[in-house]
């Protein structure tokens, strides 16, 4: 039997509803919405599922995210589309079953023993040969040695003009036919547990139920029964965050306008939170160690959940998705940057905010995040500055691309620079700008320095300002070098304490014009002026106003300085610049008692990054940073809880495609007649043929044994 193609034909009036029947039924459609569930797949694949809006709009623009959210691309496995398409491959493959699974069942019983003789000349492996015995005799013969082999036979009797002749059919690898069965019912199933374990029971209760996400805020006790999914909905998969010490029982179910709440029948208490870490700092282990209560019986259950190893209660599966920070007690130290600002204290928990004044500006501080361990890759990346030819060895640069997959060519030192602090500052417009910044100082190519990360929207990597550390590994030397570069009584007092160390005595004209010259280029640096910068070749309009740090000196020497002479004038202020940066080092540090400081590598190696990052601060969007000065850590543990009743029905359906598919590449079904007519006194003329679904070398191989075992004729 071949397994057909064509759809169910049915006998109707009506050619629309035969031919609908006929396609829904027939298995080329099958494979079509098949291939189209596969795209859709890739599709849900590549592109980040349930994702805030916004984060589409910045990744593809605001036209594409309208067009893929009108489409439901960004939850494909949920959209109703996806769902139809999972619906109808379900009830095409299984008429594609009804209709084969009777012509099958026939054919596991048929023999097709009454082929006629003159039809076994058409198959491409046949034989003939004489037998010194009766047919009769030769059948049973044939029969029993077939028997013994492993083929079910069948022999059956003919009246022919010669006299009586023996037909025997034999069969075997029927399973072959077993595998196609197997594999469609295997599409069959795995599709029905995906619709039962999808969203196909959630979507019902807000289509049918009344119930609509929820998109506000507040307490979740105080959310709408509309909004909330009774502990009976027969399946769901959501989200459970416990912070240390405390239960909860309502799990967060993400929809494409909001959230429905999912009610337990029991309550998840986090005891403890466990995470284990590599020599590196990598965490290897998250587990949590919780107490299950049932509301009903009020029994409580002890769990350890683990990565891959879950907790199941009443049916529902507890799985160790995440961790975060369950409201850690933070206190901040603001430290003034670009404003002179008196320095203040700050405290507040993770996921709250604290009201700020600064004059007339109303900022809002929200607290977003608290990490207490950051691994950070310090393996130096561009040593060098290029590659240097004479060290290219191609046998090693081949053997180090061979080898296992996890082999990199890049080497990562990697080292926990500990605690950090994540916040936005958010004006009075709603704007806000997210802030990074490290508790601790990291040491980066040789100088230990703090790092100050801010960017403007999510969708952007940390920038970071990099404030180095003075001889008591803080940032006090640099914070107050930059009040000090604000204050122009100490800038003028710099300018004279240059002046009169660069120029020899008896020079009082030459320290004068040395004196204007620095108090020039000091002001221009400290932003006490701003410059206009000259328009470039084929501007058409001015280029905008630069005032303070290294960007507002080179606009100086644009503007006022030939380019023949840029270069010479530069390096003059810059040494200029240095040297009066150096004395205002001084006397800050005299203002608050701190001995000077002592010139040698350190110093120039401090006072050179501290110049950058001078020129730096002018592009801080904030008055102030915040420094992270201590924590209390309360950790929280996100779980995944899922009521999955198509599990075992998809477990069932990927092991019969297992088999099935095994069945059917491995199993060859082959079918055996074996004609056997009288001819002569105790003698008999057979001829046999062997059919089999796939032409391969076994089946040239095995005909030419068979011939040789059962008609004693030589290949």
């Amino acid at each position: 039997m071949t397994v057909s193609t064509q759809g169910l034909h049915i006998r109707t009036g009506s050619r629309i509803l035969s031919g609908s029947v006929e396609l829904l039924s027939s298995m080329r459609f099958a494979i079509s919405l098949l291939s189209v569930i596969c795209i859709a797949s890739v599709i849900g694949t590549v592109v980040k599922q349930h994702e805030p809006f916004i984060n589409y709009v910045n990744q593809f623009g605001p036209f594409w995210a309208d067009v893929f959210a009108s489409a439901n691309l960004f939850s494909v496995y949920s959209a109703w589309w996806f769902l139809v398409i999972l619906a109808f491959l379900v009830v095409s493959t299984s008429l594609c079953i009804a209709r084969n699974t009777p012509k099958i069942l026939v054919d596991f019983k048929a023999y097709k023993e009454n082929i006629r003789e003159q039809s076994l000349k058409a198959f491409p492996h046949r034989a003939e040969g004489a037998l010194g015995e009766t047919p009769e005799a030769a059948a049973h013969r044939i029969g029993q040695t077939l028997l013994g082999s492993g083929w079910k036979v069948k022999l059956q009797s003919r009246v022919t003009p010669t006299g009586t002749g023996w037909m025997v059919a034999a069969k075997t690898g029927a399973a072959n036919k077993v595998g196609y069965l197997a594999a469609h019912s295997a599409i069959v199933l795995v599709c029905i547990g995906g619709l039962l374990d999808g969203d196909l029971m959630v979507r019902a209760q807000t289509w049918f139920l009344g119930k609509t996400p929820f998109m506000g805020g507040g307490l979740i006790a105080d959310v709408p029964a509309q909004h909330r999914l009774s502990a009976s909905n027969p399946t769901f998969r959501g989200n459970l965050l416990v912070t240390e010490g405390t239960t909860a029982g309502t799990a967060i179910l993400a929809q494409p306008q909001g959230v429905l709440l999912q009610d337990l029948p029991f309550g998840v208490e986090l005891k403890k939170f466990i995470v284990e870490y590599y020599d590196t700092g990598m965490p290897k282990l998250f587990a949590s160690e919780i107490v299950i209560h049932d509301n009903e019986t009020g029994e409580s259950k002890e769990a350890r959940v683990e990565v891959n190893h879950p907790a199941s209660y009443r049916g529902i599966n507890i799985y160790q998705s995440s961790f975060d920070d369950g409201g850690s007690r933070v206190k901040l130290q603001a430290v003034p940057l670009n404003r002179a600002t008196a320095p203040f204290e700050v405290e507040g928990t993770i996921g709250s905010s604290t009201a700020l004044s600064n004059g007339d500006d109303k900022l809002t501080l929200e607290y977003t995040g608290l990490r207490v361990i950051n691994v950070e890759n310090f393996a130096g990346s561009n040593q060098g500055g290029g590659t240097d030819v004479r060290k290219v060895d191609l046998r090693s640069s081949i053997e180090s691309r061979l080898g296992s997959g996890h082999k990199t060519v890049t080497e990562k030192t990697l080292r926990n620079v500990g605690p950090s602090i994540t916040y936005k500052l958010r004006d009075a417009a709603g704007q806000a700008v997210e802030y990074h910044n490290y508790m601790l100082p990291v040491e980066i190519d040789g100088t230990r320095v703090y790092l100050l990360g801010l960017r403007k929207t999510p969708s952007e990597p940390f920038r970071y300002l990099r404030i180095p550390v003075d001889e008591q590994d803080g940032i006090d030397g640099f914070v107050r070098l930059r009040a000090a570069l604000d204050d122009p009584a100490l800038r003028e007092q710099a300018v004279r304490r240059y002046a009169a160390s660069a120029v020899e005595d008896g020079r009082p004209e030459l320290a004068e014009a040395l004196a204007v010259s620095a108090t020039r280029a000091l002001g221009l640096f400290a932003g006490a002026e701003s410059v206009s910068p000259a328009a470039g070749d084929g501007a058409t309009s001015p280029r905008p106003e630069v005032r303070g740090g290294l960007q507002a000196v080179s606009a100086f020497l644009e503007t006022n300085v030939p380019p023949a002479e840029r270069e010479r004038a530069g390096d003059v202020l810059v040494r200029i610049l240095n040297g009066t940066l150096f004395e205002l080092m001084q006397l800050s540090r005299e203002r608050v008692g701190l001995p000077p400081l002592v010139a040698g590598e350190a110093t120039q190696q401090f006072m050179s990054q501290a110049a950058i990052s001078l020129s730096d601060t002018f592009f801080y969007p904030a008055p102030m940073t915040f420094q992270l000065k201590d924590f209390t850590h309360v950790q929280a543990s996100v779980f995944q809880v899922a009521r999955a009743p198509g599990q075992n029905i998809v477990y069932l359906g990927c092991l019969l495609l297992i088999l099935g598919v095994f069945a059917m590449l491995y199993v060859r079904e082959r079918r055996l007649w074996v004609w056997l007519s009288p001819s002569g006194d105790q003698q008999a003329q057979a001829r046999m043929a062997l059919s089999t679904n796939r032409k391969t070398m076994d089946a040239d191989r095995e005909f030419d044994l068979l011939k040789t075992q059962l008609l004693k004729v030589q290949p």
